[in-house]
């Protein structure tokens, strides 16, 4: 039925090489993810809680799913026991949270910093002082149930790629100055409309949907 569907995955995969393409699943039929899972792609990305278990429950369960959007506090108890990844930790707040919920499923859940890289108010992200308060917190190098694996951040939605290019950049060089030090292996950024720049930024994970799906 979505014939563009394997088609547009199999172009984004050969432009990006190495990197990782996680298929941002939201507002996506069931009929639309199976289409994407016959084609071998196990990485699905979702924005909303509900949503995201809601397709768990339905779909097959080898599929990794990670959380890409906003996390709130008492959501978080709803997808410990299977998140692959969640790309938006933001607070220390949330991080305990996530901490305490893989502790009660017997589990140490990967996450992603959030960097605010945006000329814009409204995405969500901490600062690099905001980074390094957690990093050197107490509270934080005592919690057993989550592991870092790197950053993620979302560029200005602007079409001036220099200026999209320079955020990036920016996230990169704060990734490259802590990953050695602290195991970090995944720079999560990049959507449809400036993969590209990303990965050529030096991105190790990609977030496309509506790409996919045109």
């Amino acid at each position: 039925m979505h014939n563009n569907i394997s088609k547009n995955i199999t172009q984004i995969e050969q432009e990006i090489g190495n990197t990782q393409l996680v298929v941002v699943s939201k507002y996506r039929s069931l009929e639309e993810l199976n289409e994407v899972y016959a084609t071998g792609h196990r990485n699905f990305g979702e924005n909303r809680v509900q949503e995201l278990v809601d397709k768990y429950t339905q779909l097959p369960k080898d599929i990794n799913w990670h959380v890409i959007g906003h996390l709130q506090t008492n959501k978080v108890k709803y997808i410990a026991s299977f998140v692959h990844l969640i790309h938006s930790i933001d607070s220390l707040k949330l991080l305990k949270e996530v901490n305490k919920q893989a502790k009660k499923c017997d589990r140490v859940i990967p996450f992603l910093f959030q960097m605010h890289i945006a000329d814009e108010e409204t995405k969500f992200g901490l600062n690099k002082d905001e980074l390094l308060a957690i990093l050197e917190s107490p509270v934080y190098r005592e919690m057993a149930n989550v592991k870092c694996k790197g950053l993620m951040g979302m560029a200005t939605n602007t079409d001036d790629e220099k200026q999209v290019a320079e955020e990036f950049q920016s996230l990169n060089t704060l990734f490259e100055k802590h990953k050695t030090g602290l195991g970090w292996d995944t720079l999560s950024m990049g959507m449809s409309g400036d993969y590209l720049l990303a990965v050529a930024n030096g991105s190790t994970l990609i977030r496309v949907g509506s790409k996919i799906f045109n």
